[in-house]
């Protein structure tokens, strides 16, 4: 069975109460017990964190290079300025696809730029807690139609 790391960054530990306006009513344990769920279904070992520090999530893409088939991101706001995130994703071969809660494009414009979508097979966003099941959908059927690459393009 193919695992898949879905990692989170800052502040999403405070899902369901942090402006629910905008990231929705949902918690992370929820949005963590969906992907479960979901990859049950399509066959996938899902590894789910959540981390506030920069460096470990780093570490963590840097363990999925010799333990995931994919990863899923949410970096939250790394995702608009770190390169370090950026470095640690283009080692990984594997598929990436970069999930956000809100339409970062619907937001201030410093939300626009992303370091993550560079690298990225795509980015799902807008659709709150749906976006990790699309995610990992996706990621379901790269799996299936294409062999791992050796390296990552950017």
């Amino acid at each position: 069975m193919p695992t898949v790391f879905v990692l989170n960054g800052p502040n999403l530990n405070l899902l369901g109460t942090r402006e629910p306006e905008i990231y929705g009513r949902l918690t992370l344990e929820e949005i963590a017990a969906g992907c479960r769920e979901t990859g049950r279904r399509l066959g996938l070992d899902i590894v789910f964190r959540q981390t506030n520090s920069e460096g470990e999530l780093v570490t963590w893409i840097q363990e999925a290079i010799g333990e995931a088939a994919a990863l899923v991101i949410n970096a939250a706001a790394y995702t608009h300025t770190s390169v370090a995130v950026l470095d640690a994703l283009r080692a990984f071969s594997g598929p990436i696809v970069e999930v956000h809660l809100s339409n970062p494009h619907r937001r201030e414009g410093f939300r626009a730029r992303s370091y993550v979508s560079p690298v990225a097979e795509g980015v799902i966003c807008g659709f709150g807690g749906t976006g990790y099941r699309l995610a990992l959908e996706a990621v379901a059927e790269i799996l299936r139609d294409r062999p791992r690459t050796s390296h990552r393009e950017t």
